[in-house]
């Protein structure tokens, strides 16, 4: 199994801003977690990525350092794009380490620094506070309230036990 193309093809695809296909590098059951998604779980990853990929109008992502076995893998990615509420320009630097099960994503661990980030995407405020424990907690709570929000307008990721209204 070539798990090198996997992931090359997660990347690829969100460069195209293709959520579906980055949705199909994944398995059902599959782990994610960054710093600002700490826990998401099979259909909450593919519809991070279809948010992110909705949003990111400008998106810009390039990928180096790919690196896979038969069970797991690495890389590291940069997308740049224009953080929405601030308008503020972001260039991230992450670095993924990958688990495989069956041909697929299994887990995937992103890993950047929150204060950078959030000097870039906050400016002044993200610099004073960004280092904290509690504007970390505050960006994380506001993400997962924009997924669940995302999540509730496409029924396609509807949680199991949630009804329709």
């Amino acid at each position: 199994m070539n798990h090198s193309a996997i992931i090359g093809g997660l990347y690829t695809a969100f460069a195209a801003r293709d959520h579906e296909a980055m949705a199909a590098c994944y398995h059902p059951d599959a782990h994610f977690s960054d710093p600002v998604f700490p826990d998401l779980h099979g259909a909450e990853i593919a519809a991070m990525w279809h948010m992110l990929c909705e949003q990111g109008t400008d998106l810009v992502v390039t990928f180096s350092d790919v690196h896979a076995d038969e069970d797991s893998g690495s890389a590291h990615w940069e997308p740049v794009y224009t953080f929405t509420p601030t308008g503020r320009i972001v260039r991230n630097r992450i670095d993924t380490s990958f688990a495989f099960r069956d041909g697929l994503i299994a887990r995937q661990v992103d890993t950047f620094g929150m204060w950078r980030w959030m000097r870039m995407a906050l400016g002044m405020t993200g610099w004073l506070t960004g280092w904290t424990g509690p504007a970390h907690q505050k960006v994380r709570q506001s993400a997962a309230r924009n997924l669940d929000r995302f999540m509730d307008q496409h029924p396609e990721y509807r949680r199991s036990g949630t009804q329709d209204s």
